[in-house]
């Protein structure tokens, strides 16, 4: 009785904030609704429209341009966190809390945070590439610079990772590395021999997960640091869906949208689901 009574706070959440929201979505898909008349059904008019709608593809391929920018750049920095800040010394303690504190931040804060980082003429990046006598790209002109960016923003956001990432690493039993030295490993092989195929499973889930999560990671620092330029380069999917429903009032079109992204995403999930019991991860 007791664990029912603890269960319904997040049953209620799940329905009110995850279900409630997803079923008049899917509704309203299949209607023109613009938020001031009533919702008249017109079929499947809304996903016909996209598929003729070129700035939706511009917004996809932005967002999967990000993806793959973006989820190696993750792994990459969860993994590496993980094996340098896994030991029990003082100064790892204190690097952990440190990696893990941008993903605590509020999204809005650390985007204008990244914001005053990019600004082509008083930001410290910029300042630190003319102090180097290197012309700083265009971060916030250049399209592919911006995105590049927008990226990098995301790689430091990287705390669930890391604690994936750092228990993978502790996993990882004492005498493998015992024997490594008796044997004269070096530390490289110990690492590219050793460490990183044991941790690869745990590394290959965190980059399935950040398929998904970057479809939404994107969000406010396109709408805050860049507002989808330069020339739409960081005009991605989330930032689509919100303005065709807040600023042109195209509520049955956002719908149609979003739910094609679900259907995109619970293919990549099928996917990985049937990729993780091949390799018998689950």
């Amino acid at each position: 009785m007791r664990r029912d009574v603890l269960a319904w706070p997040y049953l209620t959440g799940l329905v009110v904030l995850v279900l409630f929201p997803a079923m008049a979505a899917i509704v309203l898909a299949f209607t023109e609704y613009s938020g001031v008349q009533p919702p008249t059904f017109n079929g499947l008019e809304n996903f016909s429209r996209i598929f003729d709608d070129s700035l939706f593809w511009k917004a996809l391929a932005n967002s999967l341009i990000f993806i793959a920018i973006s989820v190696p750049l993750r792994v990459i920095a969860a993994g590496g966190a993980a094996i340098l800040l896994h030991s029990r010394s003082r100064a790892a303690a204190v690097g952990r809390p440190a990696a893990y504190l941008p993903s605590v931040m509020p999204d809005v804060a650390y985007a204008l945070l990244w914001l005053w980082i990019l600004n082509p003429i008083y930001g410290p990046l910029t300042a630190a590439f003319e102090s180097l006598g290197v012309t700083s790209p265009g971060w916030l002109t250049d399209p592919w610079a911006t995105r590049v960016a927008i990226a990098v923003m995301s790689a430091f956001q990287i705390g669930e990772g890391l604690v994936v990432a750092l228990a993978a690493r502790r996993a990882l039993p004492g005498s493998i590395y015992e024997a490594a030295a008796v044997d004269g490993a070096s530390p490289l092989f110990t690492l590219t021999r050793v460490t990183l195929p044991l941790m690869a499973p745990a590394l290959a889930l965190l980059a399935l997960r950040d398929l998904i999560l970057s479809f939404q990671l994107n969000f406010v620092p396109a709408l805050i640091v860049t507002e989808g330029g330069p020339r739409l380069a960081t005009t991605f999917v989330p930032l689509y869906v919100y303005r065709a429903a807040f600023t042109y009032f195209r509520f049955g079109y956002a719908s149609a949208v979003t739910v094609l992204l679900f259907a995109m995403t619970a293919a990549v999930v099928f996917v990985q689901y049937r990729l993780a019991r091949r390799w018998r991860f689950v």
